[in-house]
């Protein structure tokens, strides 16, 4: 990465670098991750996300390892609606499973290699009863035994761990108030702990690069609502089936966000938590995006947002001081708490003039642009405004295609043409604004 990169990227992340710090993250992964190799390099994105100051639970699973041992043992592996009935002898080999995996975790968790992610890293990983359960009983007719569900969890306990600096490990054991174990589900584990923790976080490392929609496109950002109705869908791979469930019920029950990502990516936790578009899917009931009058405190996004223009020459310089008296006269359209388009209303007599629209490049073909001009617009027929002009010197053809006509400097408000700079030739486009019956309609509506 050259310097320049490196600078940028840096920048661009301090925000969600100041956002995580002291929140709680769960981290639930299949035992497939540390089978194939691939836990060191999760370590040092967690190693990297507990020095920012993130508080981690972790939750693992371990089919493979079981699997893999009761096949050695000779005993058939039988599951009923995807969960594994376990008697005595499996329960043996699930106890064993889980320890020598439990124990492989933590010694991956406790390097401190020189010249590496993890040098220096001091990782304390606590572990304990933190769960309770109970036996899932008899489903389809079949008896699962020592196959049980989450009952409760010791949250107290757990963030008492976290406030100590440790990251805690969670295994999918569950414990009785008799003393009786219980073979539990990945998902349930870390579905519970998410919720009883009101973690800010949860998220999935699964096999998919997460849910897709019925043309195969990734979905980025989904809605309880949108989750809901995909659900019926009899096409969604048994990762998406198994844990977008869970994602939905934490978002019901308080968990902020829920990420599905690929286990395969090296390095999906920084990309999913430290770039705007991520790599997998977020489910929230945020909302993401809101169009709305500027404040003060957007000024920094703002100038963020037109200061490369500005450099190309694009927009005319503002001052910040300037932009701060005029900051009333602003609109910012805000994805995930960032100023992604920002435009701006000054009024003439009875034409306004549409200044400074200006759309984040990741963002310019996703109908901003429009959301802003169409709420700038909506502005002015409130103000009673009859005409928006604007001057531009690249986006004639933008505005054209949205009824805008060119018309000569003349036809600009009197102050406006004293105020015209001929070196920057700008052009003159023209809109003359239509009122709809029955009032101004809301661009949300």
């Amino acid at each position: 990465m050259i310097p320049a990169e490196f600078v940028n990227w840096f920048r661009y992340s301090a925000p969600y670098i100041n956002a995580f710090r002291g929140k709680t993250f769960v981290v639930a992964f299949g035992g497939e991750v540390v089978a194939d190799g691939k836990f060191v390099e999760l370590t040092h994105d967690i190693n990297l996300l507990a020095s920012l100051g993130v508080k981690i639970v972790l939750v693992h699973g371990a089919r493979p390892q079981i699997e893999s041992r009761l096949h050695a043992a000779g005993l058939t592996d039988h599951y009923v609606e995807g969960m594994r009935a376990t008697d005595l002898e499996v329960l043996q080999q699930v106890k064993e499973s889980i320890g020598r995996l439990r124990m492989e975790i933590e010694a991956l968790l406790s390097m401190g290699l020189a010249n590496s992610p993890m040098a220096n890293a001091g990782i304390r990983v606590a572990g304990g009863n933190f769960i309770t359960a109970k036996p899932m009983g008899v489903i389809s007719g079949v008896d699962l035994m020592y196959t049980g569900a989450v009952r409760r969890v010791d949250s107290q306990a757990i963030r008492n761990r976290l406030d100590a600096g440790e990251i805690v490990l969670l295994s999918p054991l569950g414990y009785s108030p008799t003393g009786e174990i219980f073979n539990l589900t990945l998902e349930d584990v870390a579905t519970h702990a998410a919720i009883s923790l009101k973690a800010d976080k949860l998220i999935f490392l699964m096999e998919e690069n997460g849910v897709r929609d019925e043309s195969g496109n990734l979905l980025r950002e989904l809605s309880p609502s949108r989750a809901q109705a995909l659900l019926f869908r009899a096409d969604l791979s048994e990762d998406v089936r198994t844990y977008l469930p869970c994602a939905l019920k934490c978002c019901k029950e308080g968990v902020n966000r829920v990420h599905l990502l690929s286990r395969y990516v090296d390095g999906a936790l920084l990309l999913e938590l430290f770039t705007h578009e991520g790599i997998g899917t977020l489910l929230t009931q945020d909302v993401l995006e809101s169009l709305r009058e500027a404040k003060i405190e957007d000024v920094g996004g703002i100038l963020a947002l037109i200061e490369p223009l500005e450099a190309e020459g694009v927009l005319v310089r503002r001052q910040r001081e300037r932009l701060e008296m005029e900051i009333d006269r602003f609109f910012v359209l805000e994805h995930d708490r960032r100023v992604i388009g920002c435009a701006a209303l000054y009024p003439f007599d009875d034409e306004g003039e549409i200044a400074c629209l200006v759309v984040h490049p990741e963002f310019r073909n996703s109908g901003v642009g429009d959301r802003l001009l169409s709420r700038l617009e909506d502005r002015a027929r409130k103000l009673g405004l009859e005409r928006v002009f604007v001057l531009t010197t690249r986006t004639a053809h933008w505005f054209i295609e949205r009824g805008f006509a060119e018309v000569g400097i003349e036809a600009l408000p009197e102050k406006k043409q004293s105020l015209y700079n001929f070196k920057r030739r700008s052009k003159v486009f023209l809109k003359k604004l239509s009122y709809r019956p029955g009032g101004i309609k809301n661009e949300f509506s």
